[in-house]
């Protein structure tokens, strides 16, 4: 029963930060803080929700699955390196005079 609460506070959680990083990638005025809401917030959220899902898979079987660890894993590594090489290519344009903005 309290797995149940658990998970379903996290998914809520989860949804509300990723529906948080889609509001900023639409409302923020420029590239660089346009591209901190999908990175923060959405890799918040998804990371919640895969913890929702480690605590359900875990309270139905007795076992922690390895792909929900290494969807966490691949996530936490992956966003942070796409948001600087999308910042490096956005001061890479700006500085060539190319301003996508």
């Amino acid at each position: 029963m309290y797995a149940e609460e658990i998970a379903s506070f996290l998914i809520v959680t989860g949804g509300f930060f990723v529906l948080l990083g889609s509001v900023a990638l639409i409302r923020l005025p420029n590239i660089f803080a346009r591209l901190h809401g999908p990175t923060k917030a959405t890799t918040l959220g998804v990371g919640a929700i895969v913890i929702a899902t480690t605590v359900a898979a875990y309270a139905q079987s007795g076992d922690i699955s390895l792909k929900e660890l290494a969807i966490s894993l691949f996530l936490f590594i992956t966003a942070p390196v796409s948001a600087h090489l999308i910042a490096k290519a956005a001061i890479a344009a700006k500085a060539a005079g190319r301003d996508g903005d």
